[in-house]
């Protein structure tokens, strides 16, 4: 699976982060290490424990990262998400989070594909 390929698979957009870092080998380096992001796990946890700031601050978090790595489908999600816990708990918070969590799955599951098969 090549970069672009992952990127496809992910609802990514490639050009647009090739544009803006200018290398195929940066874009990699963080596309890799957004495996190990805690964002995600923070959302998960604070929505769970009804603390909601926090799930702001991690929405957001996700938001942005998604943003400077053109992760197209995962940043609609998570933006979604923050501007409804923007003030707090909103009812379509929920589904909103499980939208959230199903993009994060792919998203991941792409990316350790092209790991796999790259050897990265």
């Amino acid at each position: 699976m090549t970069l672009q390929e992952c990127y496809a698979a992910m609802g990514g957009n490639y050009e647009e982060v090739l544009g803006r870092l200018r290398s195929e080998r940066l874009i990699q380096k963080f596309v890799l290490k957004f495996v190990d992001d805690g964002s995600y796990q923070l959302l998960v946890d604070s929505m769970a424990s009804q603390n909601y700031e926090d799930a702001f601050r991690a929405a957001h978090t996700i938001k942005g990262v998604c943003q400077n790595l053109g992760l197209t489908r995962l940043l609609d999600s998570s933006s979604q998400l923050s501007e409804a816990l923007r003030h707090g708990y909103t009812p379509e918070a929920d589904s909103l989070a499980e939208r959230v969590g199903r993009d994060y799955q792919e998203t991941i599951g792409a990316i350790r594909a092209f790991q796999s098969s790259t050897g990265a």
